[in-house]
């Protein structure tokens, strides 16, 4: 009931009874951790301070004054803290300080800031934060695409502190920097908040929005503090360094209290040999139960989909069992509509909903906490993600349980049978490349155009914007002169670059209405959008009609076929160059660059039994992919001492290719769908049998280089999962791949354990 101390052992008890008792594959009791209390620094603005002090807020946590007083010093810091521990007010502090003392200035803006979200919802519910503190004399405002024209106006004339995007930034603030020039004269602070999302090509192109942005600046004569907040990430420093290619402080020392907590780790069972319940599936059924328990809980899930499904069944199941629960019963996603947004989070502060599905948009700092309990559909991707979700439970002085529930995938299967990965690894590293060329070369081009680019600014870009800058000369982009190296065209270059993700996007239309629903790389549109396939948005089912690359769009009619479709493509790679290399014994392990070949040349068609019912040829180009990879050699002979035959070699090493880029999410924040991989029993660049896997971004996201640096940790956990399966033949949790252009043909189990244990036992 409401108020009564909740038992987070109990209701884990309760959940495990009876035949489920076997899917509770660990426990693991998180114990209570004290406050760590320090005074308030005496130079806080009297006013910010009793907007605080009004709070009850009279001392602050250890890390937020470390915060605070690097920031007042004028040092780059990053706070890399755990959920709930009030990194806000470590950076509100001396912004909100020198808001305060600018507001004395003749201008009335001796000081601004801008406060940069990777969501709109985020910097929304910052505002909000702002709006009820009411410090005198500072005026904030959000400066987002939704934001009228008359409105933008009075923000870029009278505003102290703005919270906008990288994506704002990049496509308004700094092709129109001129008009922004009070505002950049008086900069003092930028807030980079949820930092560690800011990942492969994504953190690459922010990366190069922070650096043009702190070089305007400097132009109008300011230079910035530069405050980073994030989740727990492998060393923070280098991370925010990276992003602004200076050296940044960082706070890691968590001083805010923490309830205990009981951590489950739980397996779905298996409903046939091969086949095992989703997680999705098993996360209903456990909400709907906790619910029963009047357990106030949040279950996350991947996708907008699977909310909505977790969402869906719950209701169904309750409606059997008490249909006056159903109701409080809600999802919780990216594009829904802020009074919806606010409705939710009102109706669970006030426990009306008892039950929540919800994607990350819940877990990106809402400031939603006090729940009961948590649920995870699946590992959300990183350690970071999973701590940032399970902290979304815990009522102040009460414990509160988080449960992960694996899903069907190689990862998941070792992480909940190997719970020390979980609890005692430290968490993952970041990981992009702030210069690679693909992302760098056009965000240049948006320089120039901003200020004339010259050699000196490889301060803010790195050492290769002379080569760069004369590639862009050659392709009529950039004009060299004396002065240095000017935009050419009369198009603004910020337009065609979009910050997540790398070339083109195909248009997904519906054609009655003429609607677009989406949009896909066009790099992915031959998979996901050709002629024939079932295309899935919002839980509705199209059928693509037309895939048009030259029109860069494909039309879709609502309908389900009742069949699903899956394209099947060919795959071959060329080496272009080792940069690494490392001998374990007669196995041969590489680091370097590579060439991919990618061409979809059909579609099968499945119906919901798995059953193949068809197959269509398919009229598409041959893609090139030039990237990064890691990728590794056995002779034959030492294939055959592992008693692996000459026939079974394909199977083999295709097996250990998918399981391998299932595992690499272990130590690289990456998604499985970022990475690709080719195997195959002769390769003519090594002349060995060979397996690769490779960054499916131009020019690398930095996922493949991880692997080779933690090689032997990556794939001793790969052999580890595929070993303890419980299926027999190989399934989706050990060797099977979601996303196979060969159909998961031809793949061998007992082979890939036998390729994988002979390649370690010689590192």
């Amino acid at each position: 009931m409401p108020g009564t101390p909740f038992d987070a052992r109990t209701a884990l008890a309760h959940l495990a009874r009876g035949a489920r008792e076997e899917r509770l594959v660990h426990v693991r009791h998180l114990p209570r951790r004290e406050a760590e209390l320090v005074p308030w620094p005496t130079w806080v603005d009297p006013g910010v301070y009793a907007a605080w002090s009004g709070a009850g807020i009279t001392h602050l946590w250890s890390h937020q004054a470390e915060v605070a007083a690097l920031a007042r010093a004028g040092r780059h810091t990053v706070c890399a803290t755990g959920t709930a521990s009030g990194k806000s007010l470590g950076f509100l502090l001396p912004v909100l300080t020198a808001l305060a003392e600018g507001s004395h200035a003749p201008t009335g803006r001796g000081a601004t800031a801008l406060y940069l979200a990777p969501t709109k919802a985020l910097a929304a519910d910052q505002l909000a934060r702002l709006e009820a503190m009411a410090v005198p004399g500072v005026r904030a405002a959000v400066y987002d695409g939704d934001t009228p024209p008359d409105e933008r106006r009075w923000i870029r004339d009278h505003a102290h502190y703005v919270l906008s995007n990288p994506d704002l930034v990049h496509h308004g603030l700094l092709p129109g920097h001129r008009h922004w020039a009070p505002f950049l004269r008086a900069l003092r602070f930028v807030v980079v908040d949820e930092c560690h999302v800011y990942r492969g090509v994504f953190g690459s192109h922010v990366s190069a929005v922070l650096r043009r942005l702190l070089r305007v600046a400097a132009r109008y004569g300011s230079r910035p503090t530069v405050l980073f907040a994030s989740a727990t990430v492998a060393d923070p420093a280098t991370l925010a360094g990276a992003l602004i290619g200076q050296e940044v402080t960082a706070v890691t020392r968590d001083g805010s209290p923490r309830e205990a907590t009981t951590f489950a780790l739980w397996e779905p069972p298996m409903l046939s040999e091969d086949t095992r319940r989703s997680a999705v599936s098993e996360t209903s059924s456990l909400l709907a139960d906790l619910v029963l328990q009047d357990v106030q809980t949040v279950a996350f899930a991947r996708s907008r989909v699977g909310v909505e499904a977790v969402a869906a069944a719950t209701r169904r199941d309750l409606a059997d069992v008490n249909p006056a629960l159903a109701p409080r019963i809600a999802a919780y996603r990216g594009g829904y509509l802020p009074e919806e947004r606010r409705e939710l989070e009102r109706a669970l502060r006030d426990r009306d909903l008892l039950g929540l599905a919800a994607t990350t948009a819940l877990e990106l700092g809402i400031d939603i906490e006090g729940l009961d309990a948590v649920l995870i559909a699946g590992w959300p991707g990183t350690r970071a993600s999973l701590w940032q979700q399970a902290g979304r439970a815990g009522r102040a002085g009460a414990e509160s349980l988080a449960v992960l529930v694996a899903s069907d995938d190689p990862l998941d299967t070792y992480l909940v049978h190997h719970p020390e990965a979980v609890f005692e690894a430290p968490v993952e590293a970041s990981v992009f490349d702030p210069e690679n060329p693909h992302v760098l070369t056009p965000h240049l081009a948006a320089a120039a155009a901003e200020l004339p680019l010259t050699e000196a600014d490889t301060e803010w870009f790195g050492p290769s914007v002379p080569a760069l800058a004369e590639a862009l000369v050659a392709g009529g982009v950039l004009r060299r002169r004396p002065a240095g190296w000017y935009w050419a065209r009369p198009d603004r270059p910020s337009d065609h670059v979009e910050l997540r993700g790398i070339g083109q996007t195909v248009r997904i239309v519906e054609s009655r209405t003429g609607r677009v629903l989406g949009t896909v790389e066009e790099a992915r549109a031959d998979a996901a959008v050709h002629t024939g396939a079932v295309y899935l948005h919002q839980g509705q089912q199209y059928v693509v009609t037309e895939l048009n690359l030259a029109n860069a769009a494909a039309q879709v009619v609502a309908g389900d076929p009742g069949w699903s479709t899956q394209a099947r493509s060919v795959s071959e790679f060329h080496i272009l160059s080792t940069a690494r290399e490392v001998w374990w014994g007669p196995g041969h392990l590489c680091f370097g660059s590579v060439e991919v070949t990618t061409q979809v040349t059909s579609f099968l068609r499945r119906l919901p039994t798995g059953e193949v019912i068809g197959e269509h040829p398919l009229d598409l180009p041959r893609r090139t992919l030039s990237t990064v990879a890691v990728w590794w050699t056995l002779p034959e002979d030492e294939l055959a001492l592992a008693g692996i035959g000459e026939a079974e070699i394909p199977g083999a090493l295709h097996a250990a290719e998918h399981a391998s880029i299932g595992l690499l999410p272990l130590i690289a924040t990456c998604d499985r769908w970022d990475i690709g991989g080719v195997s195959t029993a002769l390769h003519p660049d090594t002349g060995l049998p060979t397996v690769l896997v490779y960054d499916g971004h131009p020019g690398g996201a930095g996922f493949a280089e991880q692997g080779f640096r933690q090689a032997e940790v990556w794939l001793t956990a790969t052999l580890e999962a595929v070993r303890a399966c419980a299926c027999a033949a190989g399934c989706p949790s050990c060797v099977q791949s979601p996303k196979c252009g060969n159909g998961n043909d031809p793949l061998s189990k007992p082979g890939a354990v036998g390729v994988l244990d002979h390649l370690l036992t010689g590192r």
